[in-house]
C-alpha cells in the first residue's frame, strides 16, 4: 500500500516512520510513505499556501492551487482515495480501517490554519475523516 502525506511539515514524519510497526512494515516493503510539501508547489516569490477565506471571516485557509498541483504530482494507483483530515470528518473506526485497507493508495491532506478552502473539500477530495472530538495542532497527527 501507498501512503502519500501532503504536509507543510514533512519532517515531522521523519522519526516516526522509522520505529515500531511502521518502521518494520516499511522496512519490508509492505507499505510505502512519501510526503510532499505543497509549498513546493506554490507559484508565488513566498511560496505561501495559505489566503484569506473568499467569503471572509477570520483567520486563514489554505489555498487549492498548491494542493491540486501536489496531488496531480502523485503517482497514482487504483483504487485511491484522497482524505482530507478535518475535525468534521467521518469519525475513525475500525469498520472504516478495514474499508481503507482495501485501497492500493490513501493521499492524506493535512490541514493546518482554519483549515481548508472549500474547493479542496468538493473537488480534491473524496472522503474526509476525523481522529475524534478535540483539538490538534495539525493534520500530521492523524496522518500518522
Amino acid at each position: 500500500m501507498r501512503f502519500d502525506i501532503l504536509t507543510l511539515f514533512p519532517e515531522f514524519f521523519e522519526t516516526p516512520l522509522c520505529i515500531g510497526l511502521v518502521g518494520k512494515a516499511l522496512q519490508q516493503g509492505i507499505a510505502e510513505v512519501h510526503c510532499t510539501n505543497p509549498r513546493d508547489f506554490a507559484t508565488d516569490k513566498h511560496r505561501r499556501v495559505d489566503d484569506e477565506p473568499y467569503g471572509g471571516g477570520v483567520g486563514m485557509v489554505l489555498k487549492p492551487e498548491p494542493f491540486f498541483a501536489a496531488v496531480a504530482s502523485l503517482p497514482r494507483l487504483d483504487p485511491c482515495e484522497i482524505i482530507l483530515l478535518t475535525p468534521q470528518g467521518q469519525p475513525l473506526n475500525q469498520a472504516l480501517l478495514q474499508e481503507l485497507a482495501q485501497k492500493a493508495q490513501l493521499i492524506l491532506l493535512c490541514g493546518q490554519y482554519e483549515g481548508f478552502d472549500e474547493r479542496i473539500r468538493e473537488h480534491l477530495a473524496t472522503r474526509e475523516v476525523s481522529l475524534g472530538d478535540f483539538v490538534l495542532t495539525g493534520g500530521e497527527i492523524p496522518a500518522l
